[in-house]
């Protein structure tokens, strides 16, 4: 005979099954209490020190990339800076070097200047002593044809002109 159950009957277990239950469940969570449960700590707790480990040395890697990136800034600056300095002397090393040149350079056609001035001065001398020794043998001549002839106006004449003649076949 099956008796009907009725209302709360029916969410209520039989009082055997919710002992065999409740003893179960507590075999279960005692097993789980006992072996699993330290087992999950044990793997959680490795867990969370490699997690630590890991974000520490990320941590540590962060400052060290900080720290070698502002090394590498500040050789960068220094790099900069030496390069600024090695063109300012080499600009003033050429600039020395420019005013050297350009004042040997106008030495040294001062010099060819004053050589080529004096050259021409030397030749303007030995021209003019050429010029007077000419003058001096023309007169000489012209001395020795007025005594060995005598001198009437005509002769006289004759002789200027000639004397004319011979300095400007000279200048020629």
């Amino acid at each position: 005979m099956v008796e009907e159950s009725s209302g709360i009957d029916l969410l209520l277990p039989e009082t055997s099954e919710l002992i065999a239950g409740f003893i179960a469940f507590s075999i279960i969570f005692a097993f789980v209490w006992k072996w699993v449960l330290p087992a999950a700590d044990k793997v959680l707790a490795v867990r969370q020190e490699a997690i630590t480990g890991q974000l520490r040395e990320a941590e540590t890697a962060k400052q060290e990339a900080g720290s070698l990136l502002d090394d590498y800034k500040k050789q960068l600056s220094q790099a900069k800076d030496e390069a600024n300095t090695i063109v300012e002397d080499a600009r003033q090393v050429a600039d020395v070097l420019r005013i050297d040149l350009v004042g040997k350079a106008e030495a040294e056609a001062e010099s060819i200047r004053g050589k080529a001035r004096a050259d021409a001065g030397a030749e303007m001398e030995r021209a003019a002593t050429q010029v007077r020794d000419q003058v001096a043998t023309l007169s000489l001549e012209l001395a020795q044809k007025v005594v060995a002839e005598s001198v009437d106006e005509s002769t006289q004449q004759a002789l200027v002109d000639r004397y004319i003649e011979d300095l400007g076949s000279l200048e020629d």
